[in-house]
Parts: structure tokens; C-alpha cells; sequence
């Protein structure tokens, strides 16, 4: 059979962009034999997707913790949106749409149930703190497979580790904590795009917030529908990044401040108003309990990999990799509890 994986490399070589990643370029944590038939950047999102911990996704809070309603977010369908408007972006600049849709697909392996409200809580027992972005990299390096890791590529990790930003720089001036590739950059861009729009109609769905509640100034300039706003911010991003000449992933002035505004406007009136925190109360409770429970007796739960890691720290693997459902049933089950939430 012909080799088809360097024909495709071939092509990457002969198409993309010069700034572009090739997989042919790419290493390994530990070298491998190369695919007939798939670049290394195509083996890397087919090992996320097939990963347990992309699995889990589906059952993990993205911010409504048990909507009642079947169309909110999860962890899962923000990740395959964040996929969506990444490789729109990477495809358009001429960049690797296979690199970019690895790092989307994985950015967010390592998330806690509860989304952030389970991370601040998480973050009170971990050792050292928790990061999610930290935990999705330690997920893909050590605790998939058995506790071999999925041995991903080198520029895939990285963009993973570095996709988040919370509410500090969006494009940091501290150059070692942008990623090494443009299209981990998208990533980066795009995971707060995708989040911000999506957050909005799934917030106005819940009936918290109005199109009427929504900054005037942003509803002029990116638009009132969710649609429209993402493809306004879309083809501001790739318009201004080629005047730059790919030099980094930019959006113009006007519209990373309604960015900004949008991003500010969610945490006051959605992530951090008052009904949150009775649930950040809670969910706390729920963390904190299942942590003392397995702390009482860790070889009754936790795997027994990796053996090179303290318990404490596999204890925070487990829990983290818990998706709701999981937290709440084990929750009941310690403490005789009906509905915690």
C-alpha cells in the first residue's frame, strides 16, 4: 500500500501557510511508529476522542448545574462548538485544521464536575492548587491508558496546557505563556469566543438574563443574535490576523473590548450572582465530603496509577475525573443524602 501519511504531509508542506505547524515536524514523549495512513496531529485527535475522559465530558457541567431543559451546554458540547469555530479559523488562515481541532478536542480533559464551581472547590483540597488546563495536560500524560498516557505530540500538549486564561490576559505579554504554535493561539482565541456566546444563550434560556440586559454597545457592534455575534468576532479574527501577516492571532481593537465587556458582563451578572453562590456552597459540601471519604481509605477507590504519585494527589485525579451523575451518587451514598443540590 502506498503511504499515504506522507503524501499527506507532502500536502501540508506544499499548502499551509510557512507559519503553520507540520506534523511532520512534530515529536513524541516516547517515539512510536508512524501511521501508513494518518499524520501524527490526526492520530493525537483520534486518541482524545477515543479517550475515556472525552467520553465524560457529556455528563460534566459546562455552567447550569442540572438545568431542567435538554438544550444547555456541557463540557462536551462546548468542546466540539470551541472544535467548530477553531478549525473555521485555522482554515481559513491556511493553518493545520488537524492541529487545531486535536488541541480544541482536548482542552478541557482535565475539568472537574460542576465546571467552576467544582474547580474552586477542588482548588481548596489540591495540593499546590488546581488548574483545570494543568489537570487536562496531566490526564493526557499520565492517566489515560492505564496510566501510560496517550503520548501525544509535543505541540498538541502544549496547546492544551496553555488554551486558558480565566478572567486575566486573553493574548498575554508574557510571551512564555502564549502557545508555541498559531493554532494553539485559535485555541486560546477561540475557547473564550465560544464560551462567552454560548453562556449568553444558555444564561437567557435559564431566564437570567434579557437580550435587553446585554451591553448596548456590544449588541450594536457584534450583534444581538448568537449566530451573528460569533461570525462578526469570526471574521474579525481572521481578517485581522492577515494584516499582521500571521504574525500572532489578533482580533481588531473595537471587538476584543466588547470581547472583554461580554466576558466581565457574564461573571457579574451570571457566574458570580447571588443564587451562584448558595451553589458554590453546596457543591463544596459535596467535594469536601467525598474527599474525607476517600481519604479515609484510598485503596478502596482510587486506581493504583500512577505509582509514582502520593495518594493525595491521586486522590484529586479521581475526583476530578468524576462527571456529575458520579459526584452525586457517591455524595448520596456517604452520607444518606436525597438531593444535595
Amino acid at each position: 500500500m502506498k503511504n499515504i501519511r506522507a503524501e499527506l504531509e507532502a500536502r501540508e508542506n506544499n499548502v499551509l501557510h510557512p507559519r503553520a505547524a507540520r506534523s511532520s515536524d512534530s515529536r513524541r514523549q516516547r517515539p512510536e511508529k508512524p501511521s501508513p495512513v494518518r499524520t501524527e496531529f490526526q492520530r493525537d485527535r483520534d486518541r482524545i476522542l477515543h479517550s475515556k475522559a472525552f467520553r465524560r465530558l457529556k455528563h460534566k457541567t459546562q455552567v447550569f448545574i442540572s438545568p431542567e431543559g435538554d438544550h444547555f451546554r456541557t463540557r462536551l458540547t462546548h468542546t466540539l462548538e470551541l472544535s467548530l469555530i477553531a478549525r473555521t479559523i485555522a482554515r481559513a488562515l491556511n493553518l493545520n485544521e488537524d492541529l487545531t481541532e486535536a488541541i480544541a478536542l482536548g482542552h478541557d480533559l482535565g475539568h472537574t464536575p460542576f465546571g467552576h464551581i467544582g474547580e474552586a472547590a477542588l482548588d481548596k483540597l489540591c495540593p499546590g492548587g488546581f488548574r483545570h488546563y494543568e489537570q487536562s495536560l496531566r490526564v493526557v500524560e499520565k492517566l489515560e491508558d492505564g496510566g501510560r498516557g496517550l503520548n501525544l505530540t509535543r505541540e498538541v500538549r502544549d496547546g492544551i496546557l496553555k488554551h486558558s486564561k480565566g478572567q486575566g490576559e486573553v493574548i498575554p505579554k508574557n510571551g512564555k505563556l502564549l502557545p508555541l504554535t498559531l493554532e494553539g493561539q485559535i485555541v486560546r482565541l477561540a475557547d473564550m469566543i465560544t464560551y462567552v456566546n454560548h453562556d449568553i444563550d444558555d444564561a437567557k434560556r435559564a431566564g437570567i438574563i434579557s437580550d435587553g440586559d446585554i451591553p448596548e454597545s456590544s449588541r450594536r457592534l457584534l450583534g444581538t443574535k448568537y449566530a451573528k455575534r460569533i461570525d462578526t468576532i469570526v471574521i474579525d479574527v481572521i481578517s485581522e490576523t492577515l494584516k499582521n501577516g500571521l504574525e500572532i492571532i489578533a482580533t481588531s481593537e473595537p471587538v476584543f473590548a466588547e470581547l472583554l465587556r461580554l466576558r466581565d458582563f457574564l461573571f457579574r451578572n451570571v457566574y458570580f450572582r447571588e443564587e451562584r453562590l448558595v451553589e458554590k456552597e453546596k457543591i463544596g459540601e459535596v467535594i469536601q465530603a467525598i474527599h474525607a471519604h476517600v481519604s479515609r481509605d484510598p485503596g478502596a477507590l482510587i486506581n493504583p496509577y500512577p505509582v509514582e504519585d502520593p495518594v493525595p494527589v491521586r486522590i484529586i485525579d479521581f475526583i476530578a475525573g468524576m462527571t456529575d451523575n458520579f459526584a452525586l451518587n457517591l455524595f448520596r451514598e456517604i452520607t444518606s443524602a436525597k438531593n444535595p443540590l
